[in-house]
């Protein structure tokens, strides 16, 4: 019965080195010991200097350099020896603290810098109107801009989309050029095979427009690919937007991220509706990463309607997407809320912060159907390390740094990821991921059912084949598999094991 062949893309782990074994080396540790088997390939969260910064990494001071509490380049080429290793290039914005921007605020227009950065003027050099800026898109509110004061005591506007310690790049600058390609030849050296082009959707700005994909922004984004492919990398755009966006995407980048699927999951385990993840199932683009959560919250922007052109609907109304939201906050005891908008210190407008786990009311049940069904949609599964191991939110943690999304990005130490591990939903967890990555039939051809009680996904090849299916109203699931020689109903998680058993 077992079929030891590794078959489809693999699993791959998303996480910090600093939250999930303190070190690269002791992150890699996990991933060979009690991990041994269960992942390709790791989406390593920022590890450049530093990891630790205004936005977690995602406002790097030094971008090509690794952070020395966590490791060196050297260890990032040792794990990308043993794993598939994804990185973040952050496009769209550098640290106000970077050796490029401290210059600049020193020697003003002197400065060899000085036109790598975006401020109201170098956008709008005509001047902007009201209407101009109203236009703009942006994840948070409030205008894009903050006041800088260069050190001759002159006053600009800088371009800042995220935080205001994150100035904005004018990527077209060949200064910028040069920096992102410099990035992009360093990740190359040290083994890395895919580029996470982080915020990329925000990092054309084009005056009258939204600043927010535009036909320049996906110009840009196969420019950059195109330069990525030079270097023998793969490109992952990350895009949270309508989802016909998401398709328009797809069209000219590698891989994009299924941002959909969490929300549409969700809806369908807290009404019993599958009907949008049926939809979305028959639309979506293949060339994708599957998640149910990131670093990030949960999205709501990616199934609602979309925010630029409101007329055009989205794969949820709004005031289902409403409705959801306000489960998912009962769910949590309400701490989701007061992780979520302007109750919390990210004021996040498109993102429900929780774990999933708690987004599901902790039900083990309802919790490893939405994974099932994540591991049995067509691309590349990518498993956040607090979903991983069934993680909680972590109240204190956001009550002490007043970030919002800290609720959902856990420490664990050697011993707590043991104990995670151990527990009963984690272990049907990793059969699950096991049976995914190594059954044959997952490197076949993928069909969706017709019936609209159940929610059923096949995959078939190889003379095998394995069909989930869901009931949507119960939020339950078994899978059905033929290996060849045997045909069985498996119940349970834990039973799937024994056909990818190596004999």
């Amino acid at each position: 019965m077992g079929n030891a062949a590794s078959t489809g893309p693999q699993v791959e782990l998303i996480a910090y080195a600093d939250r999930m074994g303190g070190t690269i080396p002791a992150l890699m540790d996990l991933l060979d010991g009690p991990l041994a088997g269960v992942f390709g390939g790791i989406h390593l969260l920022p590890f450049f200097v530093p990891f630790d910064g205004a936005d977690h990494g995602f406002d790097p001071i030094d971008h090509a350099t690794v952070d020395p509490r966590l490791g060196s380049w050297e260890d990032v080429a040792t794990l990308a020896r043993r794993y598939a290793v994804t990185a973040d290039l952050i496009v769209n914005h550098i640290s106000a603290e970077s050796i490029e921007f401290r210059d600049f605020l020193d020697r003003g227009a002197a400065s060899p810098y000085a036109t790598m950065f975006h401020f109201l003027s170098t956008v709008f050099p005509d001047g902007a109107t009201e209407e101009d800026l109203l236009r703009i898109y942006r994840p948070r509110p409030g205008l894009p801009l903050t006041v800088v004061r260069l050190d001759d005591g002159s006053r600009r506007l800088a371009w800042t989309t995220f935080t205001a310690r994150q100035i904005d790049l004018a990527v077209d600058d060949p200064r910028t050029a040069a920096y992102l390609e410099r990035i992009a030849s360093t990740f190359a050296a040290h083994g890395v095979s895919t580029v996470r082009l982080d915020a990329v959707g925000y990092a054309v700005k084009t005056p009258g427009t939204s600043c927010f994909m535009t036909p320049a922004t996906l110009a840009f984004i196969g420019r950059m690919q195109r330069n990525l492919h030079r270097r023998g990398l793969r490109a992952l755009v990350e895009v949270h937007a309508h989802h016909a966006r998401q398709i328009q995407v797809a069209q000219v980048a590698d891989l994009v991220y299924d941002f959909a699927l969490p929300p549409l999951v969700l809806w369908m385990l807290a009404r019993g509706d599958a009907s949008p993840l049926r939809k979305w199932l028959a639309l979506r683009p293949r060339n994708a990463v599957t998640v149910l959560d990131t670093h990030d919250g949960i999205g709501v922007v990616d199934v609602g309607p979309d925010d630029i052109e409101p007329a055009t609907p989205g794969l949820l109304t709004a005031d289902q997407i409403s409705t959801l939201v306000e489960w998912i906050h009962a769910n949590t005891h309400d701490a989701s809320r007061r992780a979520t908008g302007a109750r919390a210190g990210n004021l996040d407008v498109y993102q429900v912060n929780t774990t999933f786990y708690d987004a599901v009311a902790r039900n083990d049940t309802s919790y490893l159907t939405a994974r099932a069904i994540q591991l049995f949609t067509p691309g590349i599964p990518q498993i956040y390390y607090v979903g991983l191991l069934a993680g909680e939110n972590d109240l204190a943690l956001m009550r002490r740094t007043g970030v919002g999304r800290d609720i959902n990005r856990r420490f664990y130490d050697r011993s707590e990821v043991a104990v995670a591990l151990a527990r009963p939903v984690v272990q049907d967890l990793l059969a699950l991921i096991r049976f995914r990555n190594r059954f044959p039939a997952f490197a076949g051809a993928w069909s969706l059912g017709e019936r609209t009680d159940e929610l059923t996904m096949r995959w078939e090849g190889s003379g095998t084949s394995a069909e989930l299916r869901v009931d949507v109203v119960a939020g339950t699931f078994v899978v059905a598999v033929d290996d060849g020689t045997e045909r069985s109903i498996v119940t349970s998680p834990a039973d799937l094991e024994r056909f990818v058993a190596d004999k």
